[in-house]
């Protein structure tokens, strides 16, 4: 008797309680929606202004909106160099080691003033010795840049520039 007493209470207790957890869990998952739902918006905000920024300065973009996430996605150009065998590669060991060591500060140099997002050699020993991707509004000023290493002015290395474009903001993998 107390079983089937316990049993009914339980099963009233049971029944009350769903009504309401289910539209609590109804109005959490629609605060949670509307919340993603801004929090989207405001990316896309932000994105947006971000476009302004990079127009303002002269770069190139376009953007679009990623399938899955529903997020602005923008592209900007930048350039890279190729950075190839020069026709002059008769220079010492200790005039190579020089050039060499130039041509590291003058990439880091291009780095620490946002000129260049990245750079490095090719693992061969092919023409192509490296890259730099250039993150300059114009390819005038990014063949400038490139020009003014010092190893291509020792005529070492020679510079191939062409345009690229990237999604800005996302990482390498």
């Amino acid at each position: 008797m107390r079983t089937a007493i316990f049993t009914a209470m339980l099963a009233v207790l049971v029944s009350c309680g769903k009504e309401p957890q289910t539209e609590m869990a109804n109005k959490a998952t629609e605060a949670v929606k509307k919340t993603a739902e801004e929090l989207l918006a405001e990316k896309n905000q932000a994105t947006d202004q971000l476009i302004v920024d990079l127009k303002e300065k002269g770069f190139q973009t376009f953007d679009y909106i990623d399938s899955d996430s529903g997020e602005k996605v923008v592209m900007q150009q930048y350039f890279i160099a190729f950075l190839k065998r020069g026709p002059v590669r008769s220079q010492d060991s200790a005039d190579s080691a020089r050039l060499q060591e130039l041509h590291l500060e003058h990439l880091g140099k291009m780095y620490a003033l946002g000129y260049a997002d990245i750079s490095g050699p090719f693992g061969d020993d092919g023409d192509i010795r490296g890259i730099t991707i250039y993150n300059t509004p114009t390819l005038e000023m990014a063949d400038s840049l490139a020009n003014a290493d010092p190893s291509v002015k020792a005529g070492r290395l020679v510079i191939e520039m062409h345009p690229w474009w990237a999604a800005k903001g996302f990482p390498l993998r």
